[in-house]
């Protein structure tokens, strides 16, 4: 399910972006249902405040469902919130469409439901989230970006 709140003022297709979440998440190896909140810059710096303890907006969150052990659904893999403002801002800074900057959030989120973490593993999360970008036919995945960012 995809959620768009507050409401936008920016073009995004709910039925493209959920036919892509479907076949991201078959790519990914995700079953359950995947919720996405498409939102604004306060209300990702609110979650990520309240989640994360970082006061400040950000471009994904994810937020994996507790397993059948914890108690939670089969069925049901978690919830991704994006924040559109700064979607729309990177798609500009990195020189392709909103579009494709919140499906390579989307991809991102969806690693992160899976139980990869690039901020704790050795590389793996980049070089699964680049195999499937260029098999999903993305641009530069969010990681490669933010590491060749760091490099300069």
């Amino acid at each position: 399910m995809i959620n768009i709140d507050p409401p936008s003022s920016v073009e995004i297709s709910k039925s493209g972006l959920s036919r892509f979440l479907h076949r991201a998440q078959a790519a990914v190896g995700i079953a359950g249902e995947v919720t996405v909140l498409l939102a604004d810059d306060p209300t990702l710096k609110r979650l990520n405040r309240d989640f994360r303890g970082k006061n400040k907006a950000t471009d994904v969150l994810s937020f994996p469902a507790p397993t059948e052990d914890e108690g939670g659904a089969a069925d049901y893999a978690g919830d991704i919130a994006i924040s559109l403002d700064t979607a729309a801002r990177a798609a500009t800074r990195f020189g392709h469409t909103l579009r494709d900057e919140v499906r390579i959030l989307l991809l991102h989120g969806l690693l992160h439901l899976n139980g990869m973490d690039h901020e704790t593993d050795s590389g793996e999360m980049a070089a699964r989230e680049a195999e499937l970008r260029s098999q999903l036919k993305l641009p530069v995945s969010l990681i490669a970006r933010v590491q060749k960012k760091a490099s300069r």
